[in-house]
């Protein structure tokens, strides 16, 4: 396809506000005679609530209110958060109440808000309060909490057991009956906190009409506008919920909040606007995390190495509610197999209530877990048949030719999933190629002759993009001749501007610097879903494209009327229309100014007013990104540091928008995963008191560990929408922790170790080092 604009490394629209200083976060929106928030949290993992005592935090000069569950209930319609994804497989509801009344089922659940004429009187205030507990006692292994006699999470829970089901297709077990080799493995896999560079924040107020305005820092603003005029019983019409710049996502700024609600019912109470702007350590401990992970598996394979069906269990910590339904752990069920022919496959699945902050997705939501127990298991089998690690993925991979490919299962709306697009061999060829892979045991050898330890390690991965139906874009030609596109979209630092601009641009001139974009405001356009599953460019982008498409025809059809020449010998260039090789043209201000028209007097071509058009394209089906990490590592034997020395990731998603945008996305997420294999863990005791509640001892990837990265693109555009785009977003993470633990393997052969856990710790791994051969 021949293109102007998409496909261009041009410059991030994004960027030039926020490195001039000029970007607006929720913590930059100040509203005169503003007050501010503060909430009073739970300082225990499990108890009762005997009494909460506001006298004392009411007594300080400058409080304005101490709110607490009694005082907000007449003022909702109900007191609890409900689940936005259904599941018939749950064995208990357990949402979040808007603040809790009775009992606190984890460190951090918040009780009371403390109304303040500023953050500091509120904070001191909210000490104040005085709230009494009946102390019970807290699980936090979500592997005992399973047992009979296990303490509940829930006091008035009969079992720890939120939901059970089974995710797969085929005869698993005749496959395993005819195997000629079983290989098995168990795994602990952990991720801890997001960590966006801004915390989360919400600024909220009435206008002289009594329209609710709240500005958070969220990555779903319409779904947060439709949940909030629930639950305060309003009409949608009078609630609006904008994202200014947002300073990261990654996943938890996905979810709608009881923070938010608060701020929004205390801004309606006083009639004030209310700010509440989250610290470093209440993201610890009230932000949406993820946890653990508990796998044991197997995997069958004929006597040529084929995959002839893989088996087993997953147990997952799912915190104390139901925050985002089970969206973690299906991602991980349905991404262990993707990438390869398997015939058949079942997965266990143990969904388990702990007195932990609530887990919902992080960056690739699951998906990372499934990849790293698949290549694991893959790793076991050639070590165990005595094949090369490529080799027993060549032979498994889905092949190019099989393409479109049907898995045999279904995501979790009942949507089939059958890969789209892509050759996975080839992509792993090149990403073997460019690493250098097949002459590396000669530099091994000569690093071992130095006493050095280096290996190599890989991992292929498949990630389901693109989650519908829709996302709304409107497209209009201003009478300036600018043209403006509105989106519910949310912006989060990935470039969504420039890429919609891109998308835009391409139909309507290709002068990007004339495209302004508005994005994440229920106020601009009425439906759509906002930011999560790397489904901005497939499903907004797609939208943005039909609606300029529709716009181009309809500027076309107006300047034939004014120019008195057919469609067909016209073009579009930057600002203006003009006749193929000829000197005549008109300017897109002057078309949108016609098609406002005079009383009394026919629009051009009594053609309907306005040069706008409105999109809300449904793709149901998902599009499938693949690609394949190749990382090398050495490790210091006496210490256990493991040192990442390169990392080559060449990926396939589809047609890229922009190289600079997507490589942007592919090293963050890369980083990510460098994060999540070897420094992050988010840690609690026996009672559930969190234990990393600062970046000192919570460890995150900072420039000095990110190692060199070389990518690659390549491109098999997807059939299922008219970009034949993929998402981007998260694929860098999915496949890197496996490829580290692979190259540490590999590394440490000589030691015979064998990495089933993630964050590897320098403790664990030294353990192994001093006791080669026990795992």
């Amino acid at each position: 396809m021949t293109t102007k604009i998409i496909g261009r490394r041009i410059r991030r629209l994004e960027d030039r506000d926020l490195i001039s200083g000029r970007a607006r976060f929720v913590d930059d929106i100040k509203i005169e005679g503003g007050l501010h928030a503060a909430f009073v949290r739970s300082s225990l993992a499990h108890a009762k609530i005997l009494s909460i005592g506001k006298d004392a935090a009411l007594s300080v000069s400058g409080v304005r209110a101490v709110l607490t569950a009694d005082d907000i209930a007449s003022r909702v319609t109900t007191d609890r958060l409900s689940v936005a994804l259904p599941d018939r497989t749950y064995r208990q509801q357990r949402d979040r109440p808007i603040l809790a009344r009775h009992e606190v089922v984890y460190a951090g659940e918040p009780i009371a808000v403390v109304i303040a004429d500023t953050p500091y009187l509120a904070e001191d205030a909210a000490a104040l309060v005085d709230v009494v507990y009946d102390r019970l006692p807290a699980v936090t292994d979500c592997k005992t909490a399973l047992e009979p006699n296990a303490v509940r999470a829930h006091a008035d829970a009969e079992s720890n057991l939120l939901a059970e089901f089974s995710s797969g297709y085929g005869d698993v077990d005749a496959a395993f009956a005819r195997a000629a080799h079983i290989f098995s493995g168990s795994f602990q896999q952990h991720r801890g906190c997001a960590h966006s560079i801004e915390c989360r924040g919400a600024v909220a107020y009435t206008d002289i009409e009594g329209r609710l305005t709240l500005w958070s820092s969220t990555q779903t603003p319409l779904v947060a506008a439709r949940m909030l005029a629930e639950i305060l019983g309003r009409d949608e019409a009078t609630v609006r919920v904008a994202a200014p710049d947002v300073g990261g996502g990654f996943g938890p700024k996905l979810v709608f909040y009881p923070e938010e609600a608060v701020v929004a019912i205390a801004a309606v109470a006083l009639n004030k606007p209310v700010k509440w702007i989250e610290d470093r350590r209440e993201h610890f401990v009230a932000t949406t995390q993820e946890r653990d992970q508990y796998w044991f598996t197997e995997i069958a394979l004929d006597a040529d190495a084929k995959i002839l069906g893989v088996r087993g269990s997953l147990l997952h910590d799912h915190g104390a509610y139901t925050a985002r339904g089970l969206t973690v752990p299906q991602g991980a069920a349905a991404a262990l197999t993707l990438a390869y022919v398997v015939p058949a496959y079942r997965l266990d699945i143990k969904v388990i209530l702990t007195n932990k902050v609530p887990v919902t997705p992080i960056r690739g939501a699951g998906q990372p877990q499934g990849v790293f127990v698949m290549e694991r298991l893959l790793d076991l089998a050639a070590k165990g048949m005595g094949l090369e690690r490529d080799e027993i993925r060549r032979r498994n991979l889905v092949p190019g030719s099989a393409m479109p490919f049907k898995k045999g299962f279904v995501t979790r709306g009942g949507i089939p999933i059958e890969l789209d697009s892509g050759d996975y061999p080839a992509c792993m060829a090149d990403a073997l190629q460019r690493s250098g892979w097949h002459s590396f045991r000669e530099r091994q050898k000569a690093a071992r002759a130095q006493g050095r330890y280096i290996g190599i390690g890989i991992a292929n991965y498949v990630e389901g993009t693109g989650r519908g139906p829709y996302e709304q874009v409107n497209v209009r030609v201003e009478p300036s001749g600018l043209i403006h596109v509105a989106t519910g979209a949310s912006a989060m630092g990935q470039g969504l501007k420039t890429m919609l601009a891109q998308v835009v641009a391409e139909q309507l001139g290709g002068a990007v610097e004339r495209i302004v974009v508005s994005t994440g405001d229920s106020a601009k356009v009425a439906m759509g879903f906002g930011g999560f599953n790397s489904r901005q460019t497939v499903m907004a982008g797609s939208s943005a494209h039909v609606a300029a498409v529709k716009v181009r025809e309809k500027v076309l059809k107006v300047a034939s009327h004014l120019l008195e020449v057919s469609e067909a010998d016209l073009d579009i260039v930057e600002d203006h229309v003009e006749v193929k090789g000829a000197d005549l043209k008109v300017s897109m201000a002057q078309i949108a100014k016609a098609m406002i028209g005079a009383p009394g007097f026919l629009l051009p071509g009594n053609l309907q007013p306005g040069v706008e058009a409105s999109e809300a394209l449904v793709i149901n089906a998902m599009t499938y990104a693949n690609g394949c990490a190749v990382a090398e590592v050495e490790v210091d034997i006496e210490t256990a540091a493991v040192k990442i020395a390169r990392i080559v990731f060449v990926h396939d998603a589809g047609t890229v928008i922009n190289p600079g945008v997507v490589d942007g996305q592919l090293m963050g997420a890369l980083a990510h995963g460098v994060g999540n294999c070897l420094y992050e863990c988010m840690q609690f005791d026996n009672d559930g008191q969190p234990l990393t509640t600062n970046l000192a001892d919570y460890l995150l990837v900072t420039s000095t560990e990110a190692p060199p990265m070389e990518l690659s693109h390549r491109v098999s555009p997807s059939p299922l929408n008219p970009l034949g785009v993929k998402g981007v977003g998260e694929s860098g993470v999915l496949p890197l922790p496996a490829a580290v633990a692979s190259a540490i393997e590999d590394a440490l052969s000589p030691f015979d170790i064998h990495i089933s856990q993630i964050p590897v710790r320098p403790g664990d791994l030294l353990s192994k080092i001093r006791m080669p051969g026990a795992g």
